[in-house]
């Protein structure tokens, strides 16, 4: 009999005994202790995916031999990581929250939205693809990750949730993430995002009345300092702050009438055209422009927040150079990332030790 533990390899002689009934094995010790021939501790395998969830599974390696003086391959850290990865991710899909709770909860909460992009690697891909890597014959391909975050106004901790699934697939985990947070049925949620279409709709569908969606101010910024430059190329700070002065007392009209006789001519590459973008992205988004209601109630006009998210949460482990990740894996390993960032870490680690006992 042997194992793997965090104080190395444990060696034994077992005696073992045949059933009579079907001529099967019984070892009493592997079945009393929990362990099994070439398995690895509970410990140990917290341990290895501790440091599995932040560091390339090769380092992972030498960590384990300079803290604990333990030799694992690379190959088992990874096993075990994404192993317990798809533990935590199965259990995240089976506790979905499907709706707000009944109860009141808390009279305002925050929550933003984002999407990063986290490159996934393809086995399937021709030689002869364009973005192929011909020397492994793999193909790379950039799948958006989407994140969200909650908390209450005030709070500095905040709720997470990511997938790589579709805008459906998000849009269950946003409301999960909101209900969790501690929105129940009086709760209004002020939802900030970059403007991206599946935010809206998603942010709509998910908390209707009781959400309201704001577009990302610096975002809406970005903008009117790229049409500034067209417009009033050696005023252009003035510019840019008058119409954002204007915005935060919602007058989003007389903006677009400063842009309006300065649009690009139809043809002009879009590219080209960055008073013609202005124009028509505040067009598009004048229903999420309530700068003035946010202000007033000091509730957040920038998605910062979520988007710093995406480089502690997501980018740091997923993002790393030379990382490539197949979809099912890179979905384990958000759901580490997530249980971490929500400090449920502990609690699941509980939850093995009681399914060994």
């Amino acid at each position: 009999m042997k194992w793997q533990t965090l104080f190395g390899s444990i060696e034994l002689e077992e005696q073992s005994f045949r059933r009579k009934e079907n001529g099967g094995q019984l070892r009493p010790f592997s079945v009393r202790a929990g362990v099994g021939s070439r398995s690895y501790s509970l410990p140990l395998q917290r341990a290895l995916t501790d440091f599995g969830a932040d560091v390339p599974f090769a380092e992972v390696v030498k960590k384990m031999r300079e803290h604990y003086g333990v030799e694992v391959s690379a190959s088992a850290v990874r096993q075990i990581t994404e192993s317990h990865g798809e533990r935590m991710r199965e259990q995240q899909e089976a506790d979905l929250i499907g709706q707000l709770g009944p109860e009141a909860g808390w009279d305002w909460l925050i929550t933003e939205a984002d999407g990063s992009l986290v490159p996934i690697v393809r086995n399937d891909a021709a030689s002869g693809a364009a973005n192929a890597d011909r020397r492994k014959r793999k193909e790379l391909i950039w799948r958006e990750a989407r994140l969200c975050l909650a908390h209450e106004p005030g709070q500095v901790t905040a709720r997470y949730a990511a997938t790589l699934g579709d805008v459906e697939a998000t849009g269950g985990r946003w409301l999960d993430c909101v209900a969790r947070a501690g929105a129940g049925a009086k709760t209004r949620i002020h939802c900030v995002g970059d403007g991206a279409a599946w935010i809206g709709l998603q942010a709509e569908r998910s908390f209707g009345a009781q959400g309201s969606y704001l577009v990302d101010f610096y975002h809406v910024s970005e903008y009117l300092s790229a049409a500034a430059a067209s417009i009033a190329p050696t005023g252009r700070v003035a510019w840019r702050q008058e119409q954002q002065a204007r915005l935060k007392e919602n007058d989003p009209e007389t903006v677009l009438a400063e842009l309006h006789p300065h649009r690009e001519p139809a043809p002009t590459p879009d590219e080209q055209s960055p008073v013609r973008a202005c124009h028509r992205y505040l067009s598009n988004q004048r229903e999420h422009l309530d700068y003035k209601s946010a202000l007033e109630q000091n509730l957040p006009i920038g998605s910062g927040e979520v988007e710093s998210g995406h480089r502690y949460v997501i980018q740091a482990r997923l993002k790393r150079p030379g990382a490539w990740w197949k979809e099912e894996n890179a979905e384990k390993m958000l759901a580490l990332r997530v249980t971490r960032a929500n400090a449920e870490w502990e609690t699941y680690w509980q939850q093995q030790r009681q399914v060994q006992a």
